[in-house]
């Protein structure tokens, strides 16, 4: 527990050290709320003073008009400084979580894939929203009110005590009861507050990836089940939120009991004590007792109030310290090394390559092989066998444990990871689009890239004329991941992509295995444009694709048996002329079947 402790101190001390770019707000902040803890318990002092001096002296109206414009006044300016407050706290709170949310998801963009294969999407939504909200109460209705009522609390004692010392006393009885009753609330809304927080996260995962696999869903009929196990989850999350809840309902009156019994215990004092009193002395008490239930108001609110502010801070410290973890991760792939020193118009070299994606459970053993410049090379071999990793390896998205591979003498690892990619185009088996325009998802929001630009690639690709039969052409809305496009419309949106940015090396990742026969047409019309004075290297799922491929490695559990063409290949009787035997026979079935 004192570790524990000690970490959420270090995390709170980074978390402040954001003010430093908004000094100016802050500032603003502070003062606002350092007027507010003085005039607040001020009020009480003149209104007190009024009683005993002006209420019944009906020889001093202009007196007590005088006095009432006073208090008016302090209560105008009360409310304005509230108003600034509010307004620059919040300012300054959202100012620093813009930054705290822009600087994550810049680091979260830097990440390498296998920290996204591990991580559940909707854990990065959740830090990146639900915590970073949590962060901002930290900074808009935390510390700064925190340091405010306390102020507030010691100029109320102190106003107290230098009024009636005896009187302040007796108020003060029930106050080491609210102490205990505050610190038991306290650890209970903590403990809440992480139950929430558990919860929130939980059905966040839960939410995002059933409306994600929605299909799937449906396809087995899986509604029913899937909607019992959200209805569990969001039974624990509505607990959560109870116990909260629950522990507020019964702290708020005990507060109020406390406050209650202190006025009553003033009241009783002020009962007994006026018995003796001469008129001069009573009309005194009744201005102190004035005073007195008016700060009472005063002091619990804000003892009340502490509790929760602390709570807000304790939440936001928690929520802090797993986003500032993710921050902290050193999971972003090198980004320096040679920026322009690499001629990508060089053969391609595999030395002695092993990769995993855990340990040493290796899914690429003992690679060696060279890519001809301007050659296309085909992967084939069975699921599993490595053709995937490859690409992984290619654009970067993981790095390998052994070996090298070089673009002429160049190590991959060495140049810079943006010029790489921007020579190293990957147009992958399942296309994501954007919920976005077809010119945008082409462009990707480059503005460098121009609408002639994209219609010419276009029309090289063969994608242009259904392109315009869309509604609104380039600037028809795809919908959620491309969603009301067909899978082959996907596909050549990607192929338009990839040839609008025109790059050396061009990577093809079963690019028609899930496209039908006119769709797949197109596609290997806009194959030969792609591949043409490139090299380009093909993942390839049907055979008949890479027929004219200048090489084909056959890959099987991660190793290379067979390299040739398609011709010497089919000579060695091995194992590419099962895979080719195998599924010739399975088309011609399917052709008979069809007919």
């Amino acid at each position: 527990m004192q570790e524990k402790a000690k970490i959420n101190i270090d995390v709170f001390k980074r978390l402040l050290a954001y003010w430093r770019k908004y000094k100016a707000l802050f500032l603003i902040t502070v003062l606002c709320t350092l007027a507010l803890a003085f005039l607040g318990p001020i009020r009480p002092l003149m209104v007190g003073y009024m009683v005993e001096n002006f209420i019944e002296d009906s020889q001093q109206p202009d007196m007590l008009l005088y006095w009432t414009l006073i208090v008016i006044g302090i209560l105008i300016l009360e409310a304005v400084f509230q108003f600034l407050s509010s307004y620059f706290s919040n300012l300054f709170a959202q100012s620093i979580i813009r930054d705290i949310r822009k600087q994550l998801m810049e680091h979260i963009l830097s990440f390498r894939m296998r920290f996204f294969d591990q991580t559940p999407i909707g854990s990065l939504v959740t830090r990146l929203i639900s915590d970073l909200e949590a962060i901002t109460d930290v900074f808009s209705s935390g510390i700064i009110n925190i340091a405010g009522d306390l102020i507030a609390l010691v100029v109320i004692i102190g106003l107290m005590f230098f009024i009636n010392w005896q009187l302040t006393l007796l108020v003060l009885i029930p106050i080491p009861l609210l102490i205990i009753a505050t610190r038991i609330f306290a650890r209970f809304v903590r403990k809440a507050f992480q139950q929430e927080r558990e919860q929130v996260n939980r059905l966040n995962n839960f939410v995002q990836e059933r409306i994600s696999g929605m299909f799937l869903v449906q396809l087995f009929n899986r509604q029913n089940e899937e909607y019992s196990q959200f209805q569990e989850i969001n039974k624990k999350h509505r607990q959560a939120h109870f116990d909260a809840v629950w522990a507020y309902s019964i702290f708020f009156p005990v507060v109020e009991f406390l406050s209650s019994l202190s006025i009553a215990v003033m009241l009783v004092w002020a009962g007994y004590a006026a018995l003796g009193y001469s008129n001069t002395e009573i009309k005194k008490l009744y201005g102190e007792i004035f005073a007195f239930v008016l700060w009472i108001n005063m002091l619990y609110r804000p003892i009340r109030q502490l509790a929760d502010k602390f709570n807000t801070l304790q939440r936001g410290t928690v929520r802090a310290e797993r986003v500032f973890d993710l921050l902290d991760r050193k999971e972003h792939i090198q980004e320096g090394g040679i920026s322009s020193g690499c001629n990508f118009q060089s053969d391609i070299h595999f030395r002695d390559l092993y990769f995993a994606y855990k340990n040493e459970e290796w899914v690429l053993k003992d690679i060696n092989l060279t890519i001809e410049d301007g050659k296309t090379v085909a992967f084939v071999g069975a699921t599993g066998a490595g053709k995937t990793s490859i690409v992984n390896l290619l654009g970067r998205f993981y790095d390998y444990q052994k070996g090298s591979i070089k673009f002429g003498e160049v190590d991959i690892r060495d140049i810079e990871l943006n010029y790489l990619r921007k020579n190293v185009a990957i147009v992958l088996q399942d296309v994501f689009l954007f919920s976005d325009t077809i010119f945008n998802n082409i462009t990707l929001s480059d503005k460098n890239v121009t609408r002639e630009q994209v219609i010419a690639a276009a029309k090289e690709v063969g994608a242009h004329d259904f392109i315009m039969k869309l509604p609104g052409g380039y600037d028809y809305q795809v919908g959620e991941r491309g969603g009301v496009l067909s899978v082959g419309q996907r596909q050549l949106i990607a192929f338009i992509r990839a040839y609008v940015y025109n790059p050396h090396i061009l990577i093809l990742d079963e690019a028609t295995s899930s496209v039908d026969t006119e769709s797949e047409e197109l596609i290997q019309k806009a194959t030969e444009k792609l591949t043409a004075d490139r090299t380009s290297i093909v993942i390839a799922h049907r055979l008949s694709t890479i027929q004219n491929a200048d090489q084909i490695i056959v890959l099987d559990k991660g190793e290379i048996k067979e390299m040739g063409n398609h011709n010497e290949l089919l000579k060695l009787n091995g194992m590419y002329k099962n895979l080719y035997d195998m599924q010739f026979s399975e088309e011609t079935k399917g052709d008979e079947e069809r007919n």
